[in-house]
């Protein structure tokens, strides 16, 4: 049985609007939700983020509103972008990493536009969970090691960005993949060809100093 695993930070926009597509590919196989702090992941590539690149910034917030439009997805941003998700990761793996929770924190942030940065601004998504006090809950050192446990798993998987859907050992990053991963679904071989060997394995001409 094919299984996947998709992972996402409460961070990203594009987390928000891919997420509706996941919950339909969960018709079709299994998929394990994996919340992971996409900082860290920079951290350790050595990269900046869109939203921490002038210019790149705008046509990033740009291109998010545009593809939420295209979609018919109700998306507003929050007060303040990037803002720190560690707290809501952290609820999210309180609550049991449920779809229902993962919705729901993504609802309070991109679809109502809510701060979400701490626990009293997430208290009242985290009521609707079932916890009542959020600073507790995520503050637990089991909940901590499990959101650190996610990430590190994640880099060693070979994730690079969020979301990234992992079927095997195929990654797809981004939203704007869809198409991709509908046809690979549809024609599990479409890389394992000649060319598509070829480039995976093309000599690197020449490197930048950092």
């Amino acid at each position: 049985m094919m299984t996947g695993h998709w992972y996402f930070d409460f961070i990203s926009p594009f987390s928000y609007l891919q997420l509706g597509k996941v919950l339909g590919w969960r018709e079709r196989f299994e998929i394990t939700p994996v919340p992971i702090m996409f900082g860290a992941v920079l951290k350790h590539q050595g990269n900046l983020g869109p939203a921490e690149i002038p210019g790149r910034r705008e046509f990033t917030y740009r291109f998010v509103q545009w593809q939420a439009e295209q979609a018919g997805i109700a998306l507003r941003f929050p007060p303040v972008h990037p803002f720190n998700p560690m707290t809501a990761l952290r609820l999210c793996i309180a609550a049991g990493t449920s779809w229902e929770s993962i919705a729901a924190i993504f609802d309070h942030l991109w679809r109502d536009g809510n701060a979400g940065a701490n626990a009293t601004e997430l208290a009242e998504v985290g009521r609707t969970l079932g916890i009542e006090n959020v600073e507790n809950a995520t503050n637990d050192a089991n909940i901590k090691n499990a959101l650190r446990a996610n990430t590190e798993g994640a880099i060693t998987a070979g994730v690079f960005g969020v979301p990234t859907l992992r079927i095997g050992a195929e990654l797809f990053w981004g939203n704007d993949t869809a198409p991709m991963i509908e046809d690979w679904l549809a024609h599990p071989d479409r890389f394992d060809n000649a060319e598509y060997r070829r480039i995976a394995n093309l000599p690197v001409g020449i490197e930048r100093r950092r």
